[in-house]
């Protein structure tokens, strides 16, 4: 009896570290950011006048897709600060000094999820932005989502667009007049696993 007691035990552990390693690692698929098929880019007002352009050359990111389970799926992007690119040495140079991103005191601008919600044509998802220092929630919509094999390497790919306002992150108050408050930031992200 004690013998039939323990295989049965046994049985018992097996089964269910077999069922949970099989359920946590079902679902989600990690795709990592794809530098040369992705772009982080903005626009500012000039003098409500113009637009100035800009991007930022150096990303980093990855994102965790649950299709059973949306919720589960995750988001999260690093952009390096100093990599801000507007096509003008002179200006990018400004840009990165304490008036402005303060690049050598806050080298990085980071966005991670907190909550993902599948809707129709992507995801509504919110996270923790992080600029210069402060971080702040935003909500925006991911539009895409469809995977494409290439070269046996599957890809996924969103776009969004969202507004910012620089005064919400402590940039120099002096700084905004010429340059509008409000930033518009365009991103395109594409994912890719093997």
């Amino acid at each position: 009896m004690r013998r039939v007691f323990s295989v049965w035990v046994m049985t018992l552990v097996i089964g269910t570290v077999v069922c949970a390693s099989s359920q946590s690692g079902s679902a989600a698929d990690e795709y990592a950011y794809d530098l040369v098929h992705s772009s982080v880019s903005f626009k500012a007002r000039h003098l409500d006048i113009s637009w100035i352009h800009g991007r930022f050359n150096e990303v980093e990111g990855k994102f965790s897709l649950d299709r059973e389970n949306p919720a589960k799926s995750t988001f999260q992007l690093t952009i390096k600060a100093d990599s801000v690119d507007t096509a003008n040495k002179a200006r990018d140079e400004h840009l990165r000094q304490p008036d402005y991103f303060d690049t050598k005191q806050f080298p990085t601008i980071e966005f991670k999820s907190t909550s993902t919600k599948a809707i129709e044509g992507g995801y509504e998802v919110t996270g923790d932005f992080t600029m210069h220092g402060k971080t702040k929630k935003v909500t925006f919509v991911l539009k895409g989502g469809k995977e494409h094999t290439f070269k046996d390497v599957k890809r996924v790919a969103f776009s969004t667009e969202l507004a910012l306002k620089r005064s919400d992150y402590g940039f120099d108050k002096n700084a905004i007049g010429p340059i509008g408050d409000e930033a518009l930031i365009i991103i395109d992200c594409e994912g890719m696993r093997k």
